[in-house]
């Protein structure tokens, strides 16, 4: 088990040159870069590949070796390190997984289980220490909780601050989540779906009983011909003032007789 001081969970590293053309046949070549922390160059994948020959000798081998364990797409690789004692014996040392080209280290069990042991044990400590002085005693009462008013704001002003920086965090996780989703839609989008458009009936009018005629509207056709009369007698009425001849002449006749 290599110490604290050796290990490398919190180191990642990747070759932008390879990213856009890794694949299962050359991923474990791209993990063999020399500038790669996390390959041992002392390894039988160096050997086999300064020799030229084929990885499938590996198992005919015994030593350190890298093993492809697991491909999902083009996007998710896990290599895993290995001791070989025997072709059908072999003992794991590390696992690491490449993701969108990123090379990372997967904490093994233990360095799981004591980091969440650790972490729990410090929030119960943290808890212990801030309720501690304020329990008192009294004989005839037992133990009381001495909260007083400046403290209890104090207190609550700690854990706004703690769910703040909690809230932080996961807003933090929740966009690089996003961010790689995202990242994966773009790369890899989904097939499209050629949509039909509906079809519409063609309906035709039902003819009529007499002679198959279609049916007119008598409504419409009454009023597309009430503007032609209308302009047919406002044709006919004169303008002017028409005044009686034989009642403009009849003045003038008695005049002359009363002369």
């Amino acid at each position: 088990m290599s110490s604290a001081s050796e290990s490398k969970l919190h180191l990642s590293w990747h070759d932008n040159a390879w990213i856009p053309i890794l694949q299962p046949s050359n991923i474990l070549e791209y993990f063999s870069q020399r500038t790669n922390p996390f390959y041992d160059r002392t390894c039988n994948n160096e050997v086999v590949r300064m020799q030229r020959r084929d990885l499938s000798v590996l198992r005919t081998m015994t030593g350190l070796e890298y093993e492809l364990l697991h491909v999902q797409g083009n996007f998710l690789y896990i290599v895993r390190k290995q001791y070989r004692s025997s072709p059908t014996e072999v003992t794991p040392l590390a696992n690491y997984y490449i993701l969108n080209g990123i090379v990372y280290q997967a904490p093994d069990l233990h360095t799981v289980v004591n980091s969440r042991t650790f972490s729990a044990l410090y929030h119960l400590n943290k808890a212990f220490d801030d309720i501690f002085p304020r329990t008192r005693y009294h004989p005839t009462s037992g133990y009381l909780w001495d909260f007083e008013q400046t403290q209890l704001e104090d207190f609550k002003k700690k854990e706004a601050a703690v769910e703040q920086r909690s809230n932080r965090d996961s807003k933090m996780r929740h966009d690089c989540v996003q961010m790689i989703l995202h990242d994966l839609a773009q790369r890899f989008p989904p097939p499209a779906v050629a949509q039909t458009p509906p079809t519409v009936p063609d309906v035709k009018p039902a003819p009529s009983a007499a002679g198959g005629a279609e049916p007119t509207d008598t409504s419409t056709a009454q009023a597309a011909e009430t503007p032609v009369a209308v302009k047919e007698e406002s044709a006919q009425k004169p303008t002017g003032t028409v005044t009686d001849s034989s009642s403009a002449t009849e003045p003038a006749a008695k005049r002359a007789k009363l002369a």
